[in-house]
């Protein structure tokens, strides 16, 4: 198990010219602008789970993005209070 970033779409600000998640992202077209939505959107399987985008959507006062956890099967595990470990994306 392991955890991805998920947008909040009702949240998201991209539509009024916010991309920091998009350019801070460390990994290379993981998150990517919805241009029919307007809204940031993470491609789950190049997700590692570093957590900066949510640092970054944070700080910005937007709290637009939010871990959740991946199981084996690469589905994301939608129960209350199911979360992997800190760092587990990198083990």
């Amino acid at each position: 198990m392991y955890n991805v970033a998920i947008v909040v779409d009702d949240k998201c600000v991209a539509k009024k010219g916010c991309r920091l998640c998009i350019m801070y992202c460390p990994e290379p077209d993981c998150i990517m602008l919805n241009a029919e939505k307007m809204v940031a959107e993470v491609i789950l399987h190049r997700c590692k789970g570093c957590e900066l985008c949510v640092v970054v959507c944070d700080a910005a006062k937007h709290f637009a993005l939010e871990m959740k956890a991946v199981g084996g099967d690469g589905k994301l595990l939608e129960e209350a209070g199911e979360s992997a470990d800190l760092g587990s994306a990198y083990q």
